[in-house]
């Protein structure tokens, strides 16, 4: 039977428990609408390893719930950025008016955003991984492989590159392409030979491979090594190599690089974090279909060269809160927010589309990089660049039109 989607919004179920599901369950908390949690794994998220970036749009989209403050305090605000092609460094320029980068532990993110989350009234129920959905007129059930089945006015899955949601508004839907490139951490302490400077985060183009480092808040370093391979690798997969045998192909990978030589030699397994394949999401033909809709990386996963995932997520799930919350049905709620956020997603995800390019560029892409890295500096216009993405901001009180959607600013 076809979804009859001419009734306001009241509940949602809402199916992953990371970044945007949790943020959009508060946001519909504050818009008045009843929202569950339905995370797949047996409980939260604490101990996956890796950090990520919080751009000044996603603290800011992050401010309208409430969660700001709390991520403030357990991240590391970056103040300044440099790149570095071989010994050759330049600093990049900053945006005025704009507050910091903010990098924090992806457990520690998931944790204040569901005890956020939790003290608005959302319920979590863990364990419950998706298998399939039914529509009727006037509801959407959810079935779960434990045999178990939840119903609501809606269904929305923010759950993650790997969707079933996406599968189910669309079972041709493109899933997450993989960059070419495998995701690893490492911790060291810093020292005489190596101490950069506090908020300072480096990118750095070695001879064979990209990575960056940065001086956390408590003095020890921190890196991130992307590895070229061209064999994709599950994140289980992944893991279960061991991590000094990881460790020996990045020491060999990094080998005469300064100081990605001296990262990867002092780490160890102990410090060592395997974050898996990097992804980025093509675009997705269709967004929402009767009563279910994507929001978050199910949607839109740009890869991490952009430093815009988390809070891209972060804004689709306040956006469309702000849309279930103004208009009468799914449908005209759905459609708006689709035409306040593709635009947007897609033109951040081409732009670091270009710049995984540039991190597996073969030998003779690198030769011309060290040739054109005073000519890139000159004619790059960062406040065009990346004002536009970083001052977005949105107006959570302005009302939604159902016709264009818009009451953003970038």
């Amino acid at each position: 039977m076809s979804a009859d989607t001419t009734t306001k919004v009241r509940t949602a179920l809402v199916i992953g428990g990371g970044i945007a599901g949790p943020v959009l369950a508060t946001a519909l908390a504050k818009a008045g609408i009843q929202a569950t949690v339905y995370e797949a794994y047996p409980a939260l998220t604490e101990g996956i390893g890796g950090g990520l970036a919080l751009a000044p749009n996603g603290l800011a989209a992050l401010g309208l719930i409430d969660a700001d403050a709390a991520v403030r305090a357990l991240a590391t605000p970056i103040t300044g950025q440099v790149m570095a092609v071989g010994e050759n460094s330049r600093r990049l320029p900053t945006l005025a008016d704009v507050e910091p980068l903010q990098v924090i532990g992806r457990g520690d993110l998931h944790r204040v955003l569901r005890d956020r989350a939790v003290e608005a009234g959302v319920r979590f129920e863990y364990g419950k991984r998706l298998v399939g959905a039914d529509e009727r007129a006037d509801s959407v059930t959810a079935r779960f492989a434990d045999g178990t089945a939840a119903a609501a006015d809606i269904l929305i899955g923010a759950d993650g590159v790997r969707s079933t949601v996406r599968t189910l508004i669309d079972p041709q839907a493109p899933g997450a392409g993989y960059t070419g490139m495998l995701g690893f951490q490492g911790y060291i302490d810093a020292g005489p030979d190596l101490d950069p400077e506090p908020g300072v985060m480096t990118f750095a183009f070695g001879r064979r491979a990209y990575y960056l480092y940065w001086k956390m808040a408590d003095g020890r370093i921190t890196w991130g090594a992307n590895l070229p391979s061209k064999s994709y690798m599950s994140l289980t997969e992944a893991r279960a190599i061991p991590a000094e045998q990881w460790l020996r192909t990045l020491r060999e990978m990094y080998a005469g690089d300064v100081p990605g030589e001296l990262l990867a030699s002092r780490t160890t397994a102990e410090n060592f974090d395997i974050t898996g394949a990097i992804h980025i999401m093509p675009p997705v033909p269709h967004w929402h279909r009767g009563r279910m809709v994507l929001v978050g990386d199910a949607v839109h996963a740009p890869s991490n060269s952009t430093g815009q995932g988390a809070s891209l997520a972060i804004e689709s799930a306040i956006q469309l809160a702000r849309c279930l919350r103004d208009l009468p049905d799914p449908a005209s709620a759905f459609a708006a927010y689709e035409g306040l956020r593709r635009e947007r997603v897609e033109r951040i995800t081409k732009r670091g589309a270009r710049t995984n390019s540039a991190k597996t560029p073969g030998p003779v892409g690198r030769k011309l990089m060290h040739a054109l890295m005073p000519v890139f500096f000159k004619l790059m216009n960062f406040e065009k660049t990346m004002g536009r993405e970083q001052r977005y901001r949105i107006d959570w009180d302005a009302p939604v039109d159902a016709g264009v959607g818009v009451a953003v600013a970038g």
